[in-house]
């Protein structure tokens, strides 16, 4: 995946299905994700999500587009793979049907959840404590996320265990702690600010 992303623009469009949405709800589920995990890839980058895998195989048949096939998608020794070839067919089997349909609805769902959320954070200043540790948790959380992606320049917001003690700061539970990645929040006069440790 890394080596795919490497030469392709930040911008680039990708022909992920609506099968490679639940295979994704699915692999999320399995690492412990949250809501804002469930709602796993958005259309706007990922336009082919409505349609299946097999429609995406017949309309590159009828155009006469020959896809490539990446010979890793068939390696059993990664994760997605397994829950492709053989946790989906054993839950349409357990469930008596198509599952990838009621997988991709669950990520529909959680991401209209996440966007009401992200939008009220949005209206909250993470700096200021003191409305960090009133805010309902999940808009706290993803007010904090947002300023450490923002202050950090990472794309992976730290886990639940790293947002429990931020909020431990700003609830005035500690007065400083640390995040991930030799990062640290500190709380002085109110206002939380985030550092680079010592020995970061």
């Amino acid at each position: 995946r890394d080596a795919r992303r490497s030469v392709l623009p930040p911008d680039a469009l990708t022909g992920h299905t609506a099968d490679d949405q639940a295979e994704t709800v699915l692999l999320r589920l399995l690492r412990g994700t949250g809501p804002t995990g469930l709602a796993a890839m958005r259309p706007a980058q990922h336009p082919l999500l409505a349609l299946r895998r097999a429609e995406t195989e017949q309309l590159c048949a009828h155009l006469g587009v020959a896809p490539f096939e990446d010979p890793s998608n068939d390696d059993d020794r990664f994760v997605r793979n397994r829950v492709r070839h053989e946790v989906v067919p054993l839950l349409d089997d357990v469930a008596g049907r198509d599952v990838v349909p009621l997988l991709c609805r669950l990520a529909a769902l959680a991401a209209e959840d996440a966007d009401l959320v992200a939008a009220l954070a949005a209206g909250l200043d993470p700096c200021d404590a003191r409305a960090l540790a009133a805010a309902p948790r999940p808009v706290a959380s993803a007010a904090w996320r947002a300023w450490w992606c923002a202050g950090t320049g990472s794309s992976h917001p730290p886990d639940r265990a790293a947002t429990d003690r931020v909020l431990d700061v700003a609830a005035g539970r500690a007065t400083s702690c640390d995040v991930v990645d030799g990062w640290r929040v500190h709380r002085t006069a109110g206002r939380l600010r985030l550092e680079r440790s010592t020995g970061g």
